[in-house]
C-alpha cells in the first residue's frame, strides 16, 4: 500500500500542473511573484518570459506581485518592493495586484517614469481593470507586459517632463527627434567641407595673386634642439549613452513622489 502512494504522489503532480492548477508555480520565476496564486505553472513562465525581454531593454527588471493579505496602502507597498528589488531610481517598475484590498498598482523607477508617462500609466490602468474586473488575471498581467514593451519600444515622448507632486517643480527631458537629427549631421556636413575647401585653397594659393620671392627668403639656419619626454600619461572617461529614446508626437508628463529616499512615479486604482 506504502509503495502505491509513493507511485501515485509524482503522478498527483503531473495532473494538477496539466490541469493548470499552480503547484509551486512560482519556484522557477524571478519576476513573478505570485503569493494569491492567480495563475497557472504555465501562465507564469509565459509572464516570466516577456518580463525577461523587457527587463533587458531597459537595463533593469520588471516585476509583478500579488498578495491577499497586505494591509499597506498599495502605492507604499509597492514603491517599497520595487526598491527592495532594484534599488533608489534604479530602472524597474512592478504590477501589483492586491487581492485583499481588491486594488491594483503600477509603480515606476528610473527610466521607467520616463516611458510610461502619465497618459501611458491610465491606459495600462485601464487594460488591467478591464482584466480583473473580468476575472482574468492573466490578461491583465499580459496587458502590463506587452503595453508597457509596445511603449519602450516607441520612447520617451517628445517634450515630456516630471512634475514633482509635492512642490510642483518641472524637469523637462530633452529628447531630438530623426528628423532633428538628420538636419544637425547635414549642417555639420555641409560646415565641415565649407571648412575643408577653404583651407585647402588658401594653401594652394587659389584665393589670391601673392607670390613668394624664394630666391631672396633662401637662407637656412639649422639647429639641434633635443626634447626627452618625461612621465607621460592618458586618462580616459567612458560616457554613457542616453537610455532615452525619441518618441511620437505631442509631449506628456510624469507625476513622481518621493518614497524611501527614492523618485516613483505610476498609478493605480480598484476593481
Amino acid at each position: 500500500m506504502r509503495k502505491r502512494l509513493i507511485f501515485l504522489i509524482p503522478l498527483l503532480a503531473v495532473l494538477l500542473t496539466m490541469m493548470g492548477l499552480p503547484l509551486n508555480a512560482a519556484a522557477d520565476s524571478t519576476h513573478i511573484e505570485d503569493g494569491a496564486r492567480l495563475f497557472s505553472a504555465a501562465e507564469i513562465q509565459a509572464l516570466e518570459t516577456k518580463a525577461q525581454a523587457l527587463s533587458e531593454k531597459i537595463k533593469g527588471d520588471v516585476y509583478i506581485v500579488t498578495n491577499t493579505d497586505n494591509t499597506r496602502d498599495p502605492r507604499e507597498f509597492s514603491d517599497d518592493y520595487l526598491r527592495d528589488k532594484v534599488g533608489n531610481n534604479n530602472n524597474g517598475a512592478v504590477l501589483l495586484l492586491d487581492m485583499g484590498q481588491r486594488e491594483f498598482y503600477i509603480s515606476t523607477s528610473g527610466n521607467m517614469i520616463d516611458y510610461l508617462d502619465d497618459s501611458r500609466i491610465d491606459n495600462i490602468k485601464e487594460q488591467v481593470k478591464e482584466g480583473m474586473t473580468s476575472d482574468q488575471p492573466y490578461a491583465a498581467a499580459t496587458a502590463f507586459y506587452d503595453q508597457a514593451d509596445a511603449y519602450v519600444d516607441a520612447g520617451v515622448p517628445r517634450g515630456h517632463y516630471r512634475i514633482d507632486e509635492e512642490t510642483g517643480k518641472i524637469t523637462y527631458y530633452k529628447t531630438i527627434s530623426p528628423l532633428e537629427a538628420v538636419i544637425a549631421l547635414t549642417a555639420a556636413a555641409i560646415a565641415t567641407l565649407a571648412f575643408f575647401v577653404v583651407i585647402k585653397s588658401k594653401y594652394q594659393l587659389k584665393l589670391g595673386t601673392y607670390s613668394y620671392s624664394y630666391q631672396e627668403n633662401s637662407d637656412v639656419n639649422l639647429t639641434v634642439n633635443e626634447n626627452q619626454l618625461v612621465n607621460s600619461f592618458v586618462t580616459t572617461r567612458r560616457i554613457p549613452k542616453s537610455t532615452g529614446g525619441s518618441g511620437g508626437s505631442g509631449g506628456g508628463g510624469s507625476t513622481t513622489h518621493s518614497s524611501g529616499g527614492g523618485t516613483f512615479g505610476g498609478g493605480g486604482g480598484s476593481f
